[in-house]
């Protein structure tokens, strides 16, 4: 297969550009926002670590930058953070049937960015809600890749219930998409969801450095006044308790911040971001 293309750059200021990237594995052209470090144009033979952060369901590659202060927290750090699209409900997955997201962030898009962009061989991961599958399977996918992996209320145990599993094909289905293009059946098609799922992989992620977060859906101190339960966060806080419990159980080297009341929004994802931070500014720092 032919590599990734950059068609299109466009600057939006000192340290933001915005990438159009023709990409086989997806089958079309894919957005990619990059936040440069502060000293790239004055370093011009530095090769520099890579932070990736995905986007969740339904959302996009602008997300991180519209609602979070990415751009300030990462200001004064030799560290370039890349923000892809993975499509709505893409579930950072090679399709058994359509698009290969997976193949896009850990292969094209890398090999781009160390061509086009001197970033070197040492990266880190995170991701909210289904980005939160994104990094840990692609941590737990690909040995050696990235030196941390962040979910902030990640989706991490597809396979807690039947009931659980199907409410994924329906959020596929919503989005317009065949959810059996996905992963396949939930029962017939049982090994393809264990090997896309982070509860079943979670042995494969002793090498790498975690940092887990969610809240249970009751209204918490970052919430607006009047602001109801979230079935949403319940639903991935149960996820997110099985999958610590299954972390500690094999003894893995993992950050956990099970906070409590919070809902499945922004407002949280950024103060977990901020939590975060020293763990993936350290361990990107040890290049």
């Amino acid at each position: 297969m032919a590599p990734a293309r950059l068609v299109a750059t466009k600057r939006l200021n000192d340290r933001e550009v915005d990438l159009t990237v023709e990409s086989p594995a997806v089958g079309e052209q894919v957005k990619v926002l990059l936040l440069l470090p502060a000293s790239y144009q004055t370093e011009k033979s530095r090769r520099w670590p890579v932070l990736y952060l995905l986007h969740g369901c339904c959302d996009s590659y602008l997300s991180w930058t519209r609602s979070t202060d990415v751009s300030k927290l990462t200001a004064h750090s030799d560290v370039i953070v890349a923000m892809p699209e993975g499509g709505k409900v893409g579930f950072y997955s090679d399709w058994r049937s359509g698009p290969g997201w997976e193949t896009f962030h850990t292969a094209e898009l890398p090999n781009l960015l160390a061509r086009q962009y001197r970033a070197g061989p040492v990266a880190a991961i995170a991701g909210v809600s289904m980005g939160g599958l994104g990094a840990l399977n692609y941590a737990a996918r690909h040995p050696g890749m990235y030196t941390v992996a962040a979910s902030f209320s990640g989706i991490v145990h597809t396979r807690l219930s039947p009931d659980e599993s199907q409410w994924y094909l329906g959020l596929v289905s919503s989005q317009g998409e065949d959810p059996q293009a996905l992963w396949g059946d939930p029962d017939a098609d049982v090994d393809t969801w264990k090997q896309h799922n982070p509860y079943d992989l979670a042995s494969q992620l002793s090498d790498v450095r975690l940092f887990i977060s969610a809240g249970n859906g009751d209204p918490g101190p970052l919430d607006r006044k009047g602001t109801g339960h979230d079935s949403t966060e319940t639903a991935l806080g149960a996820e997110n308790r099985a999958f610590a419990d299954r972390v500690q159980e094999l003894g893995l080297n993992a950050q956990i911040d099970l906070y409590g009341p919070g809902t499945h929004n922004w407002i949280y994802w950024k103060r977990e971001l901020h939590r975060a931070w020293p763990l993936i500014n350290d361990q990107l720092g040890r290049q």
